[in-house]
């Protein structure tokens, strides 16, 4: 079988763990050459070596960068050395994110900031940093991974879902100022997922969220990352400034 992503370069942030790490070791299976980004070098360690595992061809590159996708010089000096390296980033998922729930009467003003931040400012600085690059090869995939909490909302949750919503409006027209030099942009909507994110929930709010989700189970890592292959793939290549919701049904 013809792998898809056969010498393309894919960068992912958040890539160290959980949704990020089953996308960057599907993309290495799938032949591309593969950067993660996180910020614990231990567990970036481990996932590298997870994901070296996949690869399907000796030659294909695969690092990991401690980077704070939150600051902008931090993310052009490092995707600018990536792209001395590689020559051209091919694929970009954004998967990067954090949360900081509370209610809003309660929520600090530093939790909401650190929020929009990771979550929402890191995909000024990553998208800003390839567009340029992307539009000179008249190719590349953009995949930016928000929720349907950013479709749907969620008590207890403002900060997060203003920037999952924020993270849809993004993308929606930066596809649009893309297109025309053949640079797709597209968002992912996890429901909810088995990730340590969601492992810290007590018992009765899971079974009470399996209750929502007509396919009556949590998502795993590998059901995203299935999704980021076709969005990175030549499979898609008529799809842009879609929102395309994985989440068993939860949102319909």
């Amino acid at each position: 079988m013809e792998k898809l992503l056969k010498g393309k370069t894919a960068l992912v942030t958040g890539g160290t763990a959980g949704i990020g790490q089953a996308i960057a070791a599907l993309f290495a299976g799938n032949g591309a050459h593969v950067t993660i980004v996180g910020t614990n070098r231990e567990r970036a360690d481990r996932a590298l070596l997870e994901i070296e595992k996949r690869k399907i061809d000796p030659q294909q590159k695969m690092n990991a960068l401690l980077l704070d996708v939150s600051q902008t010089k931090e993310v052009e000096e490092a995707i600018g050395k990536l792209l001395g390296e590689w020559g051209q980033i091919d694929i970009l998922v954004n998967n990067a994110g954090i949360t900081r729930d509370n209610l809003l009467m309660r929520m600090s003003e530093e939790d909401w900031d650190r929020v929009i931040a990771v979550n929402l400012k890191s995909i000024y600085n990553t998208c800003r940093a390839v567009t340029r690059p992307m539009m000179k090869a008249r190719a590349g995939s953009i995949i930016n991974i928000t929720s349907i909490i950013g479709i749907t909302g969620n008590a207890g949750q403002v900060n997060y879902a203003a920037s999952k919503a924020g993270m849809i409006g993004f993308t929606k027209s930066l596809a649009q100022e893309l297109a025309s030099r053949g640079v797709r942009a597209n968002c992912i909507a996890p429901g909810y997922i088995e990730t340590q994110m969601t492992d810290v929930l007590p018992g009765q709010v899971k079974e009470a969220i399996l209750t929502r989700i007509p396919l009556n189970r949590i998502g795993r890592p590998e059901d995203i990352a299935h999704a980021a292959l076709y969005l990175a793939s030549d499979l898609s290549n008529y799809v842009t400034g879609q929102v395309l919701g994985v989440d068993g049904g939860m949102g319909m």
